[in-house]
């Protein structure tokens, strides 16, 4: 085992982890951040989404010991204290979420999406997650949700 240091959601964490180690393993199994969602374990689905230095990744592809020295954002991020972030608050409102498995890899990518482009198109919206899978809805709710959540935070 080799000992890294991870920097998730602004904390530095440091971690034994094994060569074969995900991020994904690391995130759920060592720290307990299980937001973080195991889908596929292949890169097919998107649950496993999070932002490696404000790009949208898919955990599960990633080798923890390739994160060292990265900057790594995870759903737990968005905490504000009691308030949830714009894009989880759109989710609710718009009526994006249903069974919730993709939502923590959809808001990922959305958040992703919006902190480099905070007025982004609906084709843009929808390149953002065209590798998150949702296996309960249409995608338009997700759209719209993340269309609303990008109008908030250009008007806050």
């Amino acid at each position: 085992m080799d000992t890294i240091e991870l920097n998730i959601n602004g904390v530095i964490h440091a971690v034994a982890v094994e060569p074969k180690w995900t991020l994904l393993y690391v995130l759920r199994e060592v720290l307990h951040l299980t937001g973080t969602k195991e889908g596929c374990d292949s890169g097919d689905c998107g649950a496993c989404k999070v932002i490696v230095d404000g790009e949208a990744r898919n955990a599960c592809r990633l080798m923890a010991r390739d994160m060292a020295g990265k900057t790594i954002e995870t759903i737990e991020g968005l905490w504000n204290g009691g308030a949830l972030h714009p894009i989880q608050q759109a989710f609710i409102d718009c009526g994006a979420v249903q069974c919730g498995f993709c939502t923590p890899g959809m808001i990922m990518s959305a958040k992703a999406l919006l902190d480099r482009n905070p007025d982004p198109t609906e084709e843009e919206i929808r390149q953002a997650i065209r590798n998150n899978l949702c296996r309960c809805t249409g995608y338009y709710k997700i759209v719209e949700a993340i269309g609303e959540a990008a109008r908030r935070i250009r008007e806050a």
